[in-house]
């Protein structure tokens, strides 16, 4: 349907699909209206009700473009989308030491990796299994069908990641949420949380050149890309110290984007240890 439907259409009926899920998805309204709380304490009552419902709305978007990536054209691609900050990204690269873009839950990030494959710079993803297996194996699939290079998130993931980096390559990493065991203490909004050691480490490790990105959605199927200015990921002392300093960084890069389209942020999992020791 996603690909079947006109453009307008398929995108109405997704945010209305979305929608739905404010009725039935209790535990994930819980979860995104505690998270867009954080980002905009100053929302309440009506005005926080129609937040979530457009974040909601948002999310169903997201993946009608997912669904649908695989049969633009790369010159629609190219054509609605604009950006913000992409000689960042030029100028990483032209270093030679690989890119890391710490992108957050926000907008429509496989939209923009397919983009960023259409005007020549394929990018290498992490992405979290899916049960069953043939169920990662599509969603796999269908992401290498827009330029991705699909990496599961397994023991073997730094190691590939790392590769792609010294080979001078693009690498994506959804870096808003710790999925792992461990990661680095931060603040986020005001609270305590823990985000992914992951880019850091690649970052000071390797060489490459780190920073935040994001993909957000504008009105009929226009999209804005925003990729921030590289972290200073200079060695400054012991490993752990300067892991602990980069990702704070990133933390604050990442709260900038967000803050841009919090509707648009895709959180509905409890992010904070204190939201999700009180059942948000």
């Amino acid at each position: 349907m996603a690909q079947a439907l006109p453009l307008p259409l398929a995108t109405a009926s997704a945010e209305v699909i979305g929608l739905g899920f404010t009725l039935a998805g209790g535990r994930m309204r819980s979860n995104i209206t505690a998270a867009l709380r954080r980002v905009c304490p100053e929302l309440e009552g009506v005005a926080l009700q129609r937040a979530v419902e457009r974040a909601f709305a948002s999310y169903g978007r997201y993946w009608m473009e997912c669904f649908r990536a695989p049969v633009i054209p790369k010159a629609e691609l190219r054509a609605h989308m604009s950006y913000e900050g992409f000689e960042h990204l030029w100028v990483g690269l032209a270093r030679g030491r690989g890119v890391i873009l710490a992108l957050p839950h926000l907008g429509s990030w496989d939209y923009g990796g397919a983009w960023l494959a259409a005007v020549g710079h394929p990018m290498t993803v992490v992405a979290e299994p899916a049960r069953p297996p043939e169920m990662f194996e599509w969603f796999a699939q269908m992401r290498r069908t827009i330029g991705l290079t699909v990496v599961p998130l397994d023991r073997h993931a730094g190691t590939v990641v790392l590769r792609t980096l010294r080979s001078g390559g693009l690498v994506g990493l959804l870096s808003d949420r710790n999925l792992g065991r461990g990661g680095v203490e931060v603040d986020l909004f005001g609270g305590r949380t823990t985000l992914p050691a992951g880019p850091a480490t690649l970052a000071l490790r390797g060489g490459a050149a780190l920073m935040t990105a994001a993909v957000y959605t504008r009105p009929r199927g226009q999209h804005l890309a925003v990729i921030g200015p590289p972290i200073d990921t200079e060695r400054r002392g012991h490993l752990r110290d300067d892991v602990t300093r980069v990702t704070e960084a990133m933390a604050r890069d990442l709260e900038v984007l967000i803050r841009r389209a919090p509707e648009q942020w895709h959180l509905f999992q409890p992010n904070w240890p204190e939201d999700a020791a009180s059942g948000r």
